[in-house]
């Protein structure tokens, strides 16, 4: 990419084999929604990305792979999260409670439970989740 603005990251879990596959699936055209929990947004005093922003994706080693545009953003509890949104996210569930279970893990970890402060987070259907929708617009690597 030529010359631009700084790009706010858009980052994918934690750096690590996690991370990677799920920038791999974003950049094969696999995985166009992704999903986070409100209370990160909360933590870090950071807004939610409007429909419109574009950001940097990061990989594991801090190199910007592409440019994404948010296309959908929406706010609802853990127990709403549907089959659709399952499916985009691009990292092979094939119901939504697959979906659940691996998430539980990820946001229940040692890592998120870190990153939040909190040693004993605990997610359950009444958990608001930002699901995000986005777009490639540019690959840069």
């Amino acid at each position: 990419m030529d010359a631009h603005e700084p790009l706010k990251p858009f980052l994918l879990a934690f750096p690590g084999p996690l991370r990677d596959r799920l920038v791999a699936a974003v950049l094969s055209g696999e995985k166009v929604s992704t999903s986070g929990l409100l209370v990160e947004y909360e933590t870090e005093k950071e807004e939610l990305p409007p429909v419109g922003e574009r950001s940097a994706l990061i990989d594991s080693e801090g190199r910007e792979t592409a440019v994404l545009e948010v296309t959908e953003v929406r706010v609802l509890p853990l127990g709403a999260v549907d089959l659709q949104h399952v499916l985009d996210e691009g990292e092979g569930y094939t119901s939504v409670a697959q979906w659940r279970a691996g998430h539980e893990a990820f946001w229940q970890g040692e890592e998120m439970r870190e990153a939040l402060g909190d040693p004993s987070f605990t997610v359950d259907d009444d958990t608001m989740v930002v699901a995000e929708r986005f777009r490639v617009v540019e690959r840069l690597l």
